[in-house]
């Protein structure tokens, strides 16, 4: 990859010295990132979004990265915030602000202050498409940023959180621009959430605390496609995994994958480590609390720290002491002691590097192509959430199946006539 130095351009990083090694970084993940390499290319023939303002609120990742500078070699002007107080790599926000002259407002560990700070910065040169990882800048363009709403044409979502987020403001009648779900998108969700959260929290989890997870109980709270490779991966290292649900047909298809099911009340019991995948608030409650064993351990790898309930857990708290980096332990009234990894933030980003790049190559090439999709048809759509294009997800398949050196059959003009008829039968 090549870089273009831009000292004097605008960002709020932790360290402008790291810079180089951030550089480093970002070119080995594009080693692992060869679709996002060909749309690339073709962005820099074409320029398909020559001068569109884009705001990013997204993980501030080397894979991030790549997104950007693609997004850049599209003519894009673009803004990048973290999307979470943890998430960021303070060497890539120094070199996409230095060297890639992308200006990024992100610090890893940044308070809540400094992070709704960065989000109204990228906000402030007015954006015509935004993307978000959680829908925050959604949020802000629809309350107290609403001034500059007229400017936005478009967005895109990049996960189940965030798409809640948008479906109930659409619901409300209250969206006020077109965007694309990009966390539903096949090659988003099948392969993002299921491989790549699965081996990413549970990195983060080892990192953090290096413990053995062969012979332990693992409590996966949710089964959509988070949990579902959560509990495969966990599995695979030898853990006995417990998954709790509150949809009846996840639950069954975790019974039917071979996995204990039952409430967390009875899990909160027999657990060594606990995993909130669910997207929704307290789920690691009071109740699961009072009957945790000491020593047990707690992780989130939802989107934001909500999963587990600490102001519930501070109240039954005597004392608090950090253990290692990104590992707190609560000692209770009752003398047991309970371990909170990434104060419930994000453990994948907050502990670890979050998902491996050749998986994030598919997710941000959905990104990259539904911009460029929206840039061009927003006045064909009206204020709403909307699924991926179908043409979008299965190219994205294609170009990740060339790049592995993979080749598929394709119908025959026969087959095609078959599958397009109905009287042909026995």
């Amino acid at each position: 990859m090549t870089t273009s130095t831009s000292p004097d351009v605008d960002g709020d990083i932790a360290n402008a010295g790291l810079a180089r090694h951030g550089v480093q970084r970002i070119e080995w993940a594009a080693r692992e990132m060869p679709v996002i390499r060909q749309i690339r290319e073709r962005f820099k023939r074409e320029r398909p979004m020559e001068g569109v303002r884009v705001a990013g609120c997204l993980h501030v990742t080397t894979e991030t990265a790549n997104l950007m500078i693609a997004l850049k070699d599209a003519g894009a002007d673009v803004r990048l915030a973290a999307s979470n107080p943890l998430s960021t790599q303070d060497d890539v926000a120094a070199a996409l602000t230095i060297e890639y002259g992308i200006p990024t407002y992100a610090i890893k560990g940044e308070d809540n202050d400094t992070y709704h700070q960065h989000l109204r910065q990228v906000l402030e040169f007015n954006p015509q498409l935004t993307m978000d990882d959680g829908a925050d800048l959604v949020a802000l363009l629809h309350t107290t940023e609403s001034d500059r709403l007229e400017h936005v044409v478009g967005g895109t979502e990049e996960t189940t959180t965030g798409v809640i987020r948008l479906k109930a403001l659409a619901a409300e009648g209250k969206l006020r621009y077109p965007i694309v779900a990009v966390n539903d998108a096949d090659t988003k969700h099948f392969f993002d959430n299921r491989y790549g959260t699965g081996q990413s929290t549970l990195d983060g989890i080892v990192r953090a605390t290096n413990v053995l997870l062969a012979g332990k109980t693992l409590v996966v709270a949710g089964y959509g496609w988070c949990g579902k490779g959560l509990a495969m991966r966990g599995a695979g290292m030898g853990a006995q995994v417990i998954v709790t649900e509150v949809d009846p047909m996840r639950a069954l298809e975790a019974v039917m994958d071979g996995y204990r099911v039952m409430p967390m009340a009875e899990a909160a019991r027999e657990g060594d480590i606990f995993v909130t995948v669910t997207g929704d608030m307290n789920v690691l409650d009071t109740i699961a609390f009072e009957r945790m064993k000491s020593g047990a351990i707690m992780a989130n790898s939802g989107h934001f720290d909500s999963e587990i309930n600490l102001p519930a857990l501070n109240g039954m708290t005597e004392a608090k002491q950090q253990l290692r980096d990104f590992v707190e332990e609560y000692t209770l009234l009752d003398g047991r002691r309970l371990i909170v990894l990434a104060e419930g933030r994000l453990v994948n980003l907050g502990a670890a590097e979050g998902h491996p790049a050749s998986v994030m190559d598919m997710s941000f090439a959905n990104q990259a192509l539904s911009l460029e999709y929206v840039s061009q048809q927003h006045q064909n759509l009206e204020p709403n959430v909307y699924d991926v294009p179908r043409d979008i997800d299965d190219s994205v398949a294609k170009l990740k199946l060339e790049a592995m050196g993979i080749a598929i059959d394709t119908l025959t003009a026969e087959q095609e006539a078959y599958l397009n008829s109905w009287n042909l039968g026995t």
